[in-house]
């Protein structure tokens, strides 16, 4: 089979020779780290045995930008006004193993909006598709590859809002200024849908997923009503398009513990999430008992175990890939492989996690 095949076959309980391989991949820190442990190039040779994906050129974030400004810094630390116009304190080495402080935001009302963001995010603005759009759709028409849509972190609708707006200032809001809020969802939902209508008119990608880090350690930070109230309706009439154009995989990636988010995905058309993180307590054997066939994953084998060693990670992959193999489920890591992980342990993960996906279980 070819990996596009797989790929489709494996989230769609689809018959395929083998679950697909793939892998998250690791901070800069953790590459420095595994470079000193004997790693060879920038990047793993591991990752060579995985299966292949592409990605679709198409720019989903504001045209123009916001400049980027360097507001202050120190030793240690960069405060900077990014493309989206987002005010953050970084630090100077490392930044991808912490969060960054969100000093401030760009969206506080609606004069904000309509004067400072809302004419960033047009369809039509030049620059959204690149000057090769019809070569790379000619050479993408044969592909062997799964071709995905994933325009993070602009492609979604309440995470990147969160982002321009802040947790403190969007959860008033949704009851004390509801009107702004659809508003933006309208003006959103016809972004997105402009750019993905064009692009299923032009080529039909295997996969559309959404960038949605909308949940924390133990609960969503929007109730399921209030994301089908102000965001369903957008989702529904763009996921009903995408479907009908001939997708087959719609899915979304938010962090966090989405499990009373679940139901409202399926209701808005969404039926594939990842990572499915295990330190949020998310258990890819729990969902599908719970939901049978109508929802598929990719994820769930905790990071964690990757740093506790061989045993942990023995433990790890043989309670999970043998799901894999009844598909909808593609094991990888739940995120981004920190540099807790030494290298002979990723390797080891690797070599393991090969082995009981490429020989079926009896």
């Amino acid at each position: 089979m070819t990996a596009r095949e797989r790929y489709v076959a494996c989230l769609t309980f689809g018959e395929f020779d083998r679950p697909f391989l793939l892998e998250w991949g690791p901070w800069q820190a953790t590459l420095n780290r595994w470079k000193e442990e004997g790693m060879e190039g920038d990047w793993p040779a591991e990752y060579t045995e995985c299966d292949p994906r592409m990605g679709v050129p198409v720019n989903f974030g504001p045209l123009p930008p916001h400049e980027r400004v360097i507001v202050a810094e120190d030793e240690e630390t960069v405060t900077y006004v990014d493309e989206r116009g987002i005010t953050r304190r970084e630090k100077k080495i490392g930044p991808e193993t912490s969060m960054p402080d969100f000093v401030d935001y760009p969206l506080k009302s609606r004069r904000d909006w309509e004067d400072n963001i809302a004419w960033r995010y047009n369809p039509d603005t030049p620059g959204r598709f690149p000057d090769n759009w019809n070569e790379f759709v000619e050479g993408a028409k044969g592909r062997d590859a799964p071709l995905i849509v994933n325009g993070y972190p602009h492609l979604g609708m309440f995470g990147p809002l969160r982002d321009l707006m802040g947790i403190e200032t969007i959860a008033p809001m949704l009851y004390d200024d509801p009107k702004l809020i659809r508003d933006i969802a309208r003006h959103w939902g016809d972004f997105h849908y402009r750019i993905l209508e064009r692009i299923c008119n032009d080529i039909v990608p295997d996969e559309v997923s959404y960038w949605e880090d909308m949940a924390f350690h133990t609960a969503p930070l929007i109730s399921p009503q209030m994301f089908l109230e102000f965001f369903g309706p957008e989702y529904k009439r763009i996921n009903k398009m995408l479907k009908e154009a001939g997708v087959p995989i719609i899915g979304v990636d938010s962090d966090g513990n989405v499990h009373q988010l679940l139901d409202a995905f399926w209701e808005c058309g969404i039926h594939y999430v990842w990572p499915m993180e295990v330190a949020a307590h998310m258990d890819v054997r729990q969902v599908r008992q719970q939901y049978g066939k109508r929802l598929v994953f990719q994820g769930n084998i905790d990071k964690r175990a990757l740093a506790a060693g061989p045993q942990a990670i023995d433990r790890e992959l043989e309670a999970k890939c043998p799901l894999a193999w009844e598909g909808g489920y593609i094991p990888s890591v739940d995120h981004s492989l920190p540099p807790d992980i030494s290298y002979h342990d990723f390797q080891y993960y690797m070599r393991r996690k090969k082995e009981l996906l490429t020989t079926r279980p009896t």
